[in-house]
């Protein structure tokens, strides 16, 4: 059984559900918590998990559930993850704590994709799942929504350090979701009348004192003007001390910076950013393409005119064009793996090549020694490999790898000279791409 890698597929947004709550401690796990996997069951639908991993995978059953709680159980706490072999995409993982510790139920459910949930009967199911779990084990709170625009308002912290906010929780009203469950204590802090009398889609009072709120029928469009509107106007409401203007401005900045932007990258490097926005996260992914949009990147500097040549003046110019070709194997034996197209040597690897080092974060997470004595000899090298082996160029060694040319049309083009300012910074890989380099380059062969 493969299950689907929930990060590493297609990265965009998905509904992500934060539960936390308690259990009956004196009760076997089996009895305890069948009907939480029996709500499971009933409203999963679509997303259902088909695979369990505790010590080893198993395909999902109430049998392989026990065994594996009691596989993972160590000391006082047990956890199992629940996954998926196929779209929709699924990572939900489950901890327990036990006694004679308190008891604590926590669940982290993800489903991507966030669209999945764009009907109203499935968002209704989802519903009816979180508030059969919130009935059954007591909540202090549990939220559903955009992961997306959760990241965006600050979750889990909320302006806190990381110390505050593990010890504090949510103990007020930070923020209000698509879907809320508000436990007995928040409910008491708001003031049970005004929790009640909250203007959502559903406002439902639990019988163990808890409180849920669905703001919206679904959560898939969210950040459109009318969910908006409500999530404002339930934020508010249950927030008294905040203006509601305020409240909705942050709102609906948050759905501008979420809303869809058009690629219009320069047409030298679109491979490579396509590829650089597709690496950052969802919730920042638009802000980065709107960002791009706007760079130019810069008109190389690394090449003389023809008649600028600096003639070779190596002893053993067969010899040293066999050395160029030794430090290119050099990049090719690093990257080969993460990038299989640098055997190729096409102008198409050198988009590879430079997604490669800008993920990495080359240039500042290797040791400035090696990138000087080793990187950028290697990544010169190649570059002026796949320039004389795709634009007709001819290597002019010379004794300094930073005079070493390669004439192409009516320039000579300095690939190690390039290779050390693309070595500088992160964003030196961008502005001194290689890809940019080999594509002016090509414009002027003629």
């Amino acid at each position: 059984m493969k299950v689907l890698k929930f990060h590493a597929s297609r990265g965009e947004d998905y509904l992500l559900l934060s539960f936390n709550g308690t259990f009956s401690p004196q009760a076997a796990l089996e009895s305890e918590f069948a009907p939480f996997f029996q709500a499971l069951e009933e409203c999963a639908g679509g997303w259902m998990p088909d695979v369990v991993h505790g010590k080893r995978q198993r395909r999902y059953s109430r049998a392989a559930i026990w065994k594996s709680l009691e596989e993972e159980r160590d000391e006082n706490i047990s956890s199992i993850g629940l996954y998926r072999t196929e779209w929709p995409a699924l990572d939900t993982w489950l901890w327990l704590s036990l006694p004679p510790r308190h008891p604590k139920l926590n669940i982290i459910l993800k489903v991507k994709p966030l669209s999945f949930f764009a009907e109203t009967d499935r968002c209704r199911q989802f519903m009816e799942m979180v508030r059969a779990w919130a009935n059954r084990y007591p909540v202090t709170h549990a939220w559903a929504h955009s992961s997306d625009d959760a990241q965006l308002a600050g979750s889990p912290r909320f302006g806190r350090d990381q110390q505050t906010s593990i010890q504090d929780g949510f103990d007020k009203i930070y923020e209000v979701y698509w879907l809320n469950v508000f436990g007995p204590k928040l409910v008491e802090t708001v003031g049970r009348e005004r929790m009640l009398s909250t203007p959502a889609h559903w406002v439902e009072e639990l019988p163990n004192g808890s409180v849920l709120i669905m703001t919206w029928p679904t959560v898939a469009d969210f950040a459109s003007k009318e969910a908006r509107l409500a999530q404002a106007r339930a934020h508010a409401h249950l927030r008294p001390d905040l203006d509601y203007d305020t409240v909705l401005r942050t709102l609906s900045e948050r759905s501008t910076l979420l809303a869809p932007v058009e690629p219009r990258f320069h047409p030298d490097v679109a491979p490579l950013l396509s590829r650089v926005v597709s690496f950052v996260a969802s919730h920042e992914r638009q802000r980065k393409i709107a960002e791009l949009n706007l760079w130019q990147p810069p008109e190389p500097e690394e090449w003389c005119p023809a008649e600028s040549v600096l003639p070779p003046d190596v002893d053993d110019p067969e010899g040293t064009l066999e050395h160029y070709d030794t430090l290119a194997e050099h990049l090719v034996a690093l990257l080969h793996t993460e990038a299989p197209s640098v055997f190729a040597a096409k102008p198409e690897s050198l988009a590879d090549v430079d997604f490669f080092f800008w993920r990495e974060e080359f240039p500042t997470s290797r040791l400035r020694e090696a990138i000087d004595e080793h990187a950028v000899p290697a990544i010169g090298a190649y570059l002026g490999e796949v320039m004389v082996r795709n634009l007709g160029g001819r290597w002019i060694p010379r004794k300094k790898l930073e005079e070493t040319q390669v004439l192409v049309g009516n320039r000579v083009w300095l690939p190690f000279v390039r290779a050390r300012h693309y070595m500088r910074s992160r964003q030196a890989l961008l502005d001194y791409s290689l890809t940019r380099f080999y594509r002016v380059a090509e414009r002027h062969r003629g």
